[in-house]
């Protein structure tokens, strides 16, 4: 496995999430799996139907980064437009695949086969497919771009499929300090450690708990022994000033 910092974006699809009529759950799985990958993940965006508007994030996103992901936008309806949006900012056709067609006939009754469920088997032109272990209609891959379904249960169910093809590095680890202290009280010497750690990132998320203002201080990096020491000068730094912290597991200040 490469040592090399491996990046992503994460592009999801759909109206729905727009309207608020639904809620996203793919972001934040995929970004929890990729960075556990040792792929860092630098961007989400999320996207309308609009083939233009998926083209021009897609190409700005795959020339910058190692790999995209996207989700949403690959079943059978109308609006489901990103298997023509990839094939367009690739250049290529879109083609029905043998395979994805042969799949789908296999899975639904003959009198439930029509041209719309077969739109699922239109891939862009030299696409390989992502296997669909819950509901068969597939996923595809093109260059460094990965489409999954928007369907949470089916996107990472397709994850899983290709989680072995994901070349990263590091996994980037984090350490949480729970700070019974307004972010305000420790911003300037918060800032002097981070500017004396520039190996690792050092977050700060104020929350409100049962009456109490605090702040948790979030530590990532790929090197533990540099992490500690800087849990342990942020102790120190909350110890000269009075204020009371704790360790605690994952990074509960960020949702």
């Amino acid at each position: 496995m490469s040592e090399a910092l491996r990046t992503a974006a994460i592009l999801v699809i759909g109206n729905e999430i727009l309207t608020g009529r639904t809620r996203d759950a793919n972001l934040p799985f995929l970004a929890a799996e990729l960075n556990r990958l040792g792929v860092r993940v630098r961007e989400g965006r999320i996207l309308p139907d609009e083939i233009d508007t998926i083209v021009e994030a897609l190409n700005a996103c795959r020339a910058r980064y190692d790999h995209v992901f996207t989700t949403g936008g690959i079943g059978p309806t109308h609006d489901d437009v990103t298997a023509e949006a990839v094939a367009r900012a690739f250049g290529v056709r879109l083609v029905r695949h043998p395979e994805a067609e042969r799949r789908l006939r296999a899975w639904y009754p003959p009198e439930k086969i029509n041209e719309a469920r077969l739109k699922m088997a239109d891939v862009p032109e030299g696409a390989e497919l992502i296997d669909n272990p819950v509901s068969v209609a597939p996923g595809f891959r093109i260059g460094n771009v990965f489409v999954l379904a928007g369907i949470p249960e089916v996107a990472r169910a397709m994850f899983e499929t290709i989680r072995p093809q994901l070349e990263g590095g590091p996994p980037l680890l984090s350490r949480t300090l729970r700070v019974l202290a307004p972010e305000g009280d420790v911003a300037a010497p918060l800032a002097e450690v981070q500017a004396r750690h520039a190996e690792v990132e050092i977050g700060s998320y104020p929350f409100y708990r049962f009456g109490q203002v605090g702040t948790h201080l979030v530590v990532r990096g790929r090197d533990p022994a540099r992490i500690e020491a800087v849990m342990r000068e942020l102790e120190e730094m909350c110890r000269a000033r009075g204020i009371s912290c704790e360790r605690v597991d994952g990074e509960g200040g960020e949702a």
